[in-house]
């Protein structure tokens, strides 16, 4: 399997499984990742996923240059058709952490910006190197990355292709934690845990308004809030928590 998709309790995990390439994403790999998070997505029992690599050395050094750029080619001017995935084509409010293990390039990075929350090991390693074979990131980084991080350090990053280490990473914002290699899994998984315990309704609508709102004028921002809060006052777990509130105890929270 070019992605190992496995599921713990309320948490799947999404592992990039191609490292004797270091996890560059062939179609097969996208595929894969594409069936993987739509399954995620519908599944009511799973709350947060958590994606990585195999191995020490890469979360993945993007695209296989051999089977995916080509594409880039002849699909010039032809409108996306790629299978839908975090990163193009499928909205996922469900929060998705990457553990970032090693090289993060290309489209691996945008694999991690596409995420909502990033977990690296000290020896990760961030970077774009596309303009240095011609072209620019085809998977949201030129979006995502100085959405996420100042544009001026995004724009270094994006003309230059040069990589930054995960303390760089870190100071610049764009990851929320950097943790010994040995210890990645149990951080992402923690904090996989945390987003588990309110109510799930309330956390995906915190994403979409987030996400979403990031668009629009505030004024239309406060409205998609307004209309999103709406639904929660509505809903199962918003009585469940105004009870377990009032009667001093930890909420049973069902997702509905």
């Amino acid at each position: 399997m070019a992605v190992d998709y496995r599921k713990e309790g309320k948490v799947a995990f999404f592992t990039l499984n191609r490292p004797e390439a270091l996890n560059a994403i062939d179609a097969k790999s996208l595929e894969e990742l594409s069936r993987a998070l739509i399954d995620f997505k519908s599944d009511d029992n799973l709350l947060v996923g958590i994606i990585t690599g195999t191995g020490e050395r890469a979360f993945s050094v993007g695209a296989d240059i051999r089977s995916i750029l080509p594409q880039f080619k002849e699909n010039k001017g032809k409108p996306w058709s790629g299978p839908p995935t975090i990163f193009r084509g499928l909205d996922l409010w469900k929060p998705m952490i990457a553990a970032v293990n090693g090289y993060a390039l290309g489209g691996g990075l945008e694999i991690a910006l596409a995420c909502d929350i990033r977990i690296a090991a000290e020896n990760a390693t961030f970077g774009m190197p596309e303009v240095t074979l011609g072209i620019i990131p085809g998977w949201g980084g030129t979006q995502r990355l100085p959405r996420i991080i100042p544009q001026a350090k995004a724009a270094e990053m994006l003309f230059t292709g040069k990589p930054i280490d995960a303390r760089e990473a870190y100071r610049v914002g764009l990851v929320n934690k950097v943790v010994r290699p040995a210890e990645l899994m149990s951080a992402a998984q923690e904090m996989a845990e945390l987003i588990c315990r309110p109510a799930p309704l309330a956390v995906r609508a915190a994403k979409q308004a987030m996400l979403l709102g990031a668009d629009r004028s505030l004024e239309d921002g406060m409205a998609l809030e307004k209309t999103l809060n709406d639904y929660l006052v509505t809903t199962e777990d918003f009585e469940e928590g105004s009870n377990a509130f009032l009667s001093k105890r930890k909420p049973d929270f069902k997702g509905k």
